[in-house]
């Protein structure tokens, strides 16, 4: 089964943001980090990278591959992912430092392209705390 892994998105307020970030740098998607998870083979298994965006779960991105570059204390972390943007439902979620595993139980559903576009981001947090969708 698919471990996930769930990331704040520092300097963006919205996923269209995020675009805009990627559009400007012609290289990969690359998502870098310090620590290189020691599940590697259960998030390759179909994992993907769940972003967090202004203190909501809103978007994620298949991972592709994850590499550690250099070694001792210089090594860093490189995780790639598809460029595709799947919208999922807004979750609510805290401030965290670096990355974490998000359990498939835990994975907010993806929204149907009608429904990302029809919706603004702000409605659909509060319509989901209130619990009428």
């Amino acid at each position: 089964m698919a471990l996930h892994i769930i990331k704040l998105v520092v300097g963006c307020d919205t996923i269209e943001d995020l675009l805009a970030w990627h559009k400007e740098a012609d290289r990969p998607w690359i998502m870098h980090t310090r620590m290189t998870p020691k599940r590697i083979d259960e998030v390759l298994d179909g994992g993907s990278l769940y972003r967090v965006i202004k203190g909501q779960i809103l978007c994620r991105q298949k991972i592709l591959a994850i590499d550690t570059v250099g070694a001792g204390p210089a090594s860093r972390c490189e995780v790639t992912v598809d460029p595709p943007i799947i919208r999922v439902a807004p979750q609510p979620r805290r401030a965290f430092q670096g990355w974490r595993y998000l359990k498939p139980e835990d994975v907010p559903p993806d929204l149907t392209e009608a429904e990302a576009a029809d919706l603004p981001v702000e409605l659909a947090r509060q319509l989901r705390e209130i619990g009428a969708w």
